[in-house]
C-alpha cells in the first residue's frame, strides 16, 4: 500500500459497529471509504450511516452501498454531537494540529460535518506536515458569486497573492453550494492564523475559509518509518 492507503487502513482502527460517521473529501479518504465498503461487505462492520462531505464522496459511498444519512435525520434521534467520529484528510497539518483543508473543493460542508462530531479524525502521508501554515500551500476561501472579484481583491489585500480558482477552461470553480472558490498565497506563511481566521469570518461576502483551527482530536500521519498518531492532547490543546 501506499502512504495514503497506510493511513487510511490505519483509520478503520477507530471504526465500530453502529457508529455515524462523517466521511470527508479528497484522495486520502476515498481510500478509506473504499476500504469502509469492503468492511462491510464482508461483514467485518455492520449497522454504520455515514454523511459525505461533498457529492463526489456520497456517489463513491452509493457505489460502496455504504448507508447514507444527514445531520438532519440524525438530529431527530441523537444528542449534541450528531456523529460519533468524523473522518478527512488534510492538506497541511502544522505542530499544533491546526489545518488547511479544502483543496478538494468541500472546505465548507467538511467544516460543518466536523464540528458535529463527538471526535475529529485527520489522515495524511507526511508531506503534508509543515512548521507553519500556508508554507507553499495556499489557503482556499469559499466566497459568494455576487461580486467575487471584488472579494478576490480585498482577500489580495491581507497581506497574500489571492486569485479566483479557474478551471482549465478559466471558468470559476464551482463548489456542491454554487459558490466559488479563491486561493491565497502567502509567500512567508501565516503569521497568526487565528487573526486571519477571524478577519476572514467577519466579512461580508466570504462564506469559509480552510482554516481548520483547534479542531483535530487526532492526526494519523503515515511515513517511511511507519504511521504515528499525533493526540491534540499532546500538541498544546
Amino acid at each position: 500500500m501506499n502512504l495514503k492507503q497506510q493511513a487510511a487502513a490505519r483509520t478503520l482502527d477507530y471504526v465500530r459497529s453502529g457508529m455515524t460517521l462523517g466521511l470527508g473529501t479528497g484522495s486520502t479518504t476515498a481510500h478509506l471509504v473504499d476500504m469502509l465498503g469492503e468492511r462491510l461487505h464482508t461483514g467485518e462492520l455492520q449497522d454504520i450511516r455515514a454523511v459525505p462531505t461533498s457529492e463526489r464522496t456520497a456517489a463513491q459511498a452509493r457505489t460502496l452501498s455504504i448507508p447514507l444519512t444527514t445531520l438532519a435525520e440524525l438530529g431527530r434521534h441523537r444528542g449534541a454531537a450528531l456523529l460519533d467520529l468524523a473522518v478527512d484528510g488534510a492538506d497541511r497539518v502544522d505542530p499544533d494540529l491546526n489545518l488547511i483543508k479544502g483543496l478538494g473543493r468541500a472546505l465548507l460542508r467538511e467544516k460543518i460535518v466536523a464540528v458535529h462530531a463527538d471526535r475529529f479524525l485527520i489522515i495524511v502521508d507526511e508531506s503534508k506536515m509543515t512548521p507553519r501554515l500556508g508554507d507553499n500551500c495556499p489557503v482556499p476561501v469559499e466566497i459568494v458569486p455576487f461580486e467575487a472579484e471584488a472579494h478576490v481583491r480585498w482577500l489580495g489585500t491581507l497581506g497574500c497573492h489571492a486569485e479566483l480558482w479557474l478551471e482549465k477552461d478559466n471558468s470559476p470553480v464551482v463548489t456542491d453550494d454554487e459558490n466559488y472558490l479563491a486561493r491565497c498565497w502567502f509567500p512567508d506563511g501565516i503569521a497568526d492564523p487565528v487573526a486571519l481566521a477571524r478577519t476572514l469570518a467577519g466579512r461580508p461576502g466570504i462564506v469559509e475559509h480552510g482554516l481548520f483551527l483547534g479542531m483535530a482530536d487526532a492526526v494519523i500521519v503515515a511515513g517511511s518509518e511507519g504511521i504515528r498518531i499525533l493526540q491534540a492532547s499532546e500538541a498544546g490543546r
